[in-house]
Formats: C-alpha cells, structure tokens, sequence
C-alpha cells in the first residue's frame, strides 16, 4: 500500500457553478508536500500546502483535508470512460495504490511515511463541478451507481507526503461503517442510514444530517 502520487491543485475558471474558479484541477507534484489540519470550513484552506478550495460551503476544512482515491479505480474508470485518467484526474490530493480506500472503515488511521497520520471521515460526493470537468453527460449518476466514491480524511499528526511513501493502516474501530456504506446510505440506499451513528468520526455535520432524516 503506498502513494503513488501527490496532486495540488491549479486554480481554474468554473463555468458549472456560481463562483469564480475550481481547485479541481489536481497536477502531481515533485518533492514533498507539508499537511496539515487546516482548520474549519469556510476560508478555502485544506491540508496540503500550495492547494485550496473554492466552494467554500462545501469543501475544504478539519473534515475534508485531503482527499484520497484508488489508481486502481481511476483504472476502472478508463475502461469504462475509454480514455486515458491521469493521476489526479479526480481532483484527488493522494492517488494511491493496494488500498481499498472506499472499504476503509470511518475512524480508520493510515501513517503515510515517517510521520504523517491521516484519518477516515467520509466519502466524496459528486457534484456539478465534478461533472462539467470530466465532461461527461450523467456523470453524478453514474459515479453514484458505481459506489466508487474515494475517501476524504482529516489530519490527526501532521507531517509530509511524497510519492512512493508507505502506507499502513494503523487503527481500526470496532464498527462495520465503511466509506463506501455512508455513500451508499447517503445517495442510493436511505434504509441503511441507522447503521451510520456508531460511526462516530463522521464529520458532525454529516451526523448531525443524519438524524434530522432519521427523526
């Protein structure tokens, strides 16, 4: 399990929403990248160091510091897009590799090389940006359906990153909420959403959305 990738993003215009510009345009850089918790939502800052946000309302912050997706399901996505995804492609900030990032439990901790501890929170979820910049007609549903959602994660020691840095998961809790069940009761399946609150490092404003859809 390693990283085969580190990606910041490059600030480009967004025509697919009402604000100015999109960090979705993720590059892999050279070199190691400082991480750290950026803090709450709301300013545009998140966790690697050069990178940021624009949706401020819903990107970026404590909860969503660094996204994380698998190459091997960037690969999925070539076969099935028939064109080339380079690393980053997603938006992702870590393109990884012999992870099973959308079976990781939420909570779970990963130690990236020497120093840095990243934990679980919750999956990404597709919107109109996201859309517009792979340019493919009905790509939230699809995306959706295929339950391939990547991991957002939160900075619990910071440290640094580069390409080829180990990854080992480090802690696991002792629940059955993984990435890709919070998506799948959150987009497809609202019958699963009771089996989200003993996942207690969702971030408090994905629970606190839960219950008030519960009550």
């Amino acid at each position: 399990m390693r990283v085969i990738s580190v990606n910041v993003g490059r600030p480009q215009p967004n025509p697919w929403k009402g604000i100015g510009a999109t960090g979705i345009d993720k590059r892999p850089v050279d070199g190691r990248v400082a991480v750290t918790a950026p803090g709450p939502k709301g300013t545009g800052d998140v966790g690697l160091a050069g990178d940021r946000v624009y949706d401020v309302a819903h990107h970026g912050g404590t909860d969503q510091a660094v996204y994380a997706y698998a190459r091997e399901d960037l690969d999925h996505w070539e076969a099935e897009l028939g064109r080339p995804l380079a690393d980053g492609s997603f938006g992702e900030n870590l393109t990884t590799s012999g992870l099973d990032v959308n079976g990781a439990l939420i909570g779970e901790r990963w130690r990236i090389g020497p120093d840095l501890v990243l934990e679980v929170t919750c999956p990404r979820i597709p919107c109109g940006t996201f859309q517009g910049w792979l340019g493919e007609r009905g790509w939230i549903k699809r995306f959706t359906e295929e339950v391939r959602p990547g991991a957002y994660l939160r900075v619990i020691t910071p440290g640094s990153v580069g390409t080829g840095d180990p990854v080992e998961v480090v802690h696991r809790p002792g629940h059955d909420v993984t990435v890709a069940l919070v998506f799948r009761a959150t987009t497809l399946e609202t019958e699963l959403l009771p089996r989200l609150l003993v996942a207690d490092a969702l971030p408090e404003e994905d629970m606190a959305r839960i219950r008030r859809r519960l009550s």
